[in-house]
């Protein structure tokens, strides 16, 4: 199993003016402690559960593209794009260009949207769900051609693009690999199957479930459903001295062996370094095999 640092809160102790050092300083830790990615999420303000909208966020592909010229290895992305918020052919411009500069590491992460409040706020587009989840749908439609040799128009429901042309391509082959957030059965999970190379779903105890519908997804559309890297978002929270670290091993053992390959979340406190260096000392060696 692999371990994905998501970097939520950005209302650290030292303030905005040393967020840019800071930052560097936990992607670096990340990378060295063995974790394979570092994600943020695309949001303009906090989101209720993390903290108030007043609280510090930045912009998610500023971020990403700072984070990559601070980091060799690991895998770049958000958690997840809200699809309604950029055109799709300028978000598969963003990919490609996030994904030469790091040289081969970034994925798209995407959904649906959600965050109503923010988008009427800043006066981003956030049309009702249903057109959204076409939107998504046709988003993905734009962003594999736009990673391909075709050049051709589209003339969508929602989107008009005269030439998908996009120089220069990505260095992933085939192309950035897309993973998909949310549970949603009919919808969400549909999308996976036809388009994504991985899911991410909540925590919860329909996941044995979830897996069983998306399994059925694949059937449908003739995907192969283990090819499908399943990601599941975790809290990692060790404790104030690495107590809650053994803890962690057996959660994550329990995750692998439904059939996830990935847990991805959060770290509590992860301003404080030793944090990240204990989940790599006690926790990544630990879960390498499972």
């Amino acid at each position: 199993m692999k371990l994905g640092l998501h970097i939520s809160d950005f209302t650290w102790p030292g303030g905005p003016a040393r967020l840019r050092t800071d930052l560097a300083d936990v992607a670096r830790t990340a990378e060295e402690a063995g974790f394979d990615r570092v994600s943020v999420m695309d949001h303009v303000w906090q989101i209720g559960h993390i903290g108030p909208p007043e609280h510090e966020m930045l912009e998610a592909y500023t971020t990403l593209g700072y984070l990559a010229g601070q980091t060799s290895r690991v895998k770049l992305l958000t958690l997840v794009t809200g699809i309604v918020y950029r055109e799709p052919g300028l978000l598969a411009k963003i990919i490609s260009t996030l994904d030469v500069l790091s040289g081969g590491r970034a994925m798209l992460g995407v959904g649906a949207a959600w965050f109503e409040e923010e988008a009427r706020g800043l006066g981003l587009s956030f049309p009702p769900m249903a057109e959204r989840f076409e939107r998504l749908e046709e988003a993905l439609q734009i962003c594999l051609r736009m990673w391909s040799e075709d050049e051709s128009a589209h003339k969508g429901q929602h989107y008009r693009l005269e030439r998908t042309l996009n120089v220069p391509q990505p260095l992933s082959a085939p192309h950035p690999p897309i993973l998909i957030g949310g549970s949603g059965e009919k919808k969400t999970l549909r999308l996976v199957a036809k388009y994504a190379q991985a899911c991410n779903l909540f925590p919860g105890p329909d996941l044995a479930h979830k897996l069983d519908v998306l399994r059925e997804h694949c059937e449908r559309e003739g995907t192969d459903y283990d090819a499908i890297e399943k990601t599941v978002l975790f809290n990692f929270d060790v404790g104030d001295k690495g107590e809650n670290a053994g803890a962690m091993v057996d959660s994550l053992g329990a995750l692998a062996e439904q059939g996830f390959q990935v847990a991805h979340g959060s770290v509590t406190g992860v301003s404080d370094l030793s944090r990240l260096e204990v989940i790599g000392s006690e926790v990544i060696p630990a879960v390498a095999a499972l």
